[in-house]
């Protein structure tokens, strides 16, 4: 069989002459090497605002509420900003608040099978005598996990709490060590563990930004243990116990998370509620009374769901930008984010967003789906709500020979 060159493919061989010509005149030593290039000019000029991220909150036209705790925070779960707050980083007592990381290490021990709902623990001596609020186990009884997660979360016993320790981590102090360990995980740099159930400790510290953090990990990952924290009440051993989160009576749109009180801490909160498919979650600490503390909270709830929309801009399908691509097979390819990319912003605001990314120019093939190679801001105003890191949405196979060759001749000319 007889190959017959289309014109197409003269007319690509033209261009490759007319540019190997031109190159031959002008470089005669051509650094035929990939390196790296400066940002394009554009990508350049688009660089974040000068004075860096901001809550959103700081640009509506409605101020967040005032309020008497210590420290508060709003977040919006569904893009994880921070709407507003108030001493996010100063180090506070977190109370049974300690109980959202001691829950969390409990189901993800669920999720990797090293526990089972239906699984019974032998009650120890020392999770029986645990000071506080309590579930009322006997020791050297058998209660299941399920029973001990009710009286954890609905109950805030920490007799309970001990107990499920022990059930993951054969100790309460190996199990203060997984708790610590997994904060720093999670990049809660201001928390600090010495007990799982939340008792007062000097060095038992951490921050209601640190928290935020926590219950919107715990909410996101084990959505299927979240019907624990809207249960209104529990009864074991013949004693019933209500659920210490007011809000879950006073607002059907709340569904958790968790209360805590001691003398030192005051009485603290982790809320959080889905109106419309949007989920906000607000953390209040240090406020004066059991009623304060669900005022203070269902204040921000409001407030932040009446004051701000959450949209959805990119997907893995919707790419933030389209880059040129050399030596590939294909001249472009969309860069974005690897799942949904939510903002949040004032109430009507979402047109104006300003999508920007920034990434290392020239994008030489081969590329993989998935490759970090920017990184994506989103302003409004002129200010930075997020950042988050850019990535190749489709793999990009290195061209043949003279394709790769064409286009490093061209490269020298952009």
């Amino acid at each position: 069989m007889t190959y017959r060159p289309s014109s197409l493919h003269f007319s690509r061989i033209s261009r490759f002459a007319a540019a190997l010509a031109l190159a031959a005149a002008l470089s005669p030593a051509p650094a035929w090497s990939q390196q790296a290039a400066a940002p394009a000019p554009e990508a350049a000029a688009a660089a974040p605002a000068a004075d860096g991220r901001v809550q959103v909150g700081a640009l509506a036209t409605v101020p967040a509420p005032s309020l008497t705790a210590k420290a508060w925070l709003t977040m919006d779960v569904n893009s994880g900003q921070i709407i507003a707050s108030v001493n996010p980083d100063e180090r506070v007592e977190p109370a049974s608040l300690t109980k959202l990381m001691a829950a969390y290490l409990v189901f993800d021990a669920l999720e990797n099978k090293r526990l089972t709902l239906e699984q019974s623990v032998t009650v120890s001596e020392k999770a029986w005598k645990t000071e506080g609020s309590r579930m009322f186990i006997k020791p050297n009884s058998q209660v299941t996990i399920d029973e001990l997660l009710q009286g954890v979360i609905v109950q805030s016993g920490n007799d309970a709490t001990v107990a499920l320790a022990e059930a993951v981590a054969g100790s309460e102090n190996a199990f203060v060590s997984l708790m610590n360990d997994e904060a720093a995980r999670q990049g809660l740099k201001d928390t600090h563990f010495t007990n799982s159930p939340g008792l007062p400790d000097p060095t038992h510290l951490t921050t209601v930004r640190d928290l935020a953090v926590l219950a919107q990990n715990l909410i996101t990952r084990f959505p299927q243990y979240l019907h624990y924290y809207s249960q209104k009440e529990y009864t074991y051993n013949k004693i019933k116990q209500n659920n210490r989160n007011r809000l879950l009576w006073t607002d059907p749109t709340v569904d958790g998370l968790k209360t805590g009180h001691t003398q030192s801490a005051g009485y603290c909160l982790v809320a959080t509620a889905v109106r419309d498919g949007r989920r906000v979650l607000s953390v209040v600490v240090g406020s004066t009374s059991d009623s304060a503390r669900s005022e203070n909270s269902l204040k921000l709830l409001n407030w932040s769901f009446q004051n701000f929309d959450t949209v959805k801009l990119f997907d893995d399908t919707k790419p933030a930008v389209t880059a040129r691509v050399w030596e590939g097979q294909i001249d472009s390819v969309g860069l974005g984010s690897r799942g949904a990319t939510w903002v949040t912003v004032p109430r009507g605001q979402s047109a104006q967003v300003k999508p920007v990314a920034q990434y290392a120019q020239p994008l030489v093939a081969p590329l993989k789906k998935g490759d970090r190679v920017g990184t994506l801001s989103l302003s409004l105003d002129g200010k930075v709500l997020r950042e988050e890191p850019l990535y190749v949405l489709q793999d990009v196979p290195e061209a043949g020979f003279f394709g790769r060759i064409y286009d490093k001749i061209l490269m020298l000319f952009e």
